[in-house]
């Protein structure tokens, strides 16, 4: 199934919600794993705001491309992120996965001392 490129290169990041594993059968418990690399999948809401708009995405990620101790308000930087529709069951939607998401630095604050 296609997927679609979403260029962040002008978008704020921020994390809205901690990384959690993804749960591919709940009544097992069995944890989603990536289908190229077999990795486990987490993941992450992601507050992105780009042109006066934000929107609020749940965000797939391979455990090898994310630090789980992200928290609430972070900025972070999203690598690869993509988009894909799905169809299962009557029920549809937007599938959003990304290769990996970093905290970016934040500068230190001035101390108002020049």
């Amino acid at each position: 199934m296609p997927s679609f490129k979403i260029d962040l290169s002008s978008a704020v990041v921020f994390v809205a919600t901690a990384p959690t594993p993804k749960v591919a059968n709940r009544q097992t418990g069995e944890i989603a794993r990536d289908r190229e690399t077999g990795a486990e999948l987490v993941t992450v809401g992601l507050l992105i705001s780009d042109e006066g708009e934000g929107n609020l995405h749940q965000v797939s990620v391979p455990v090898t491309g994310i630090d789980m101790g992200l928290s609430p308000g972070m900025p972070v930087a999203v690598t690869g992120l993509r988009a894909r529709d799905w169809e299962r069951d009557n029920r549809h939607g937007i599938a959003f996965r990304a290769v990996a998401v970093t905290p970016l630095a934040v500068p230190a604050a001035s101390n108002g001392k020049g």
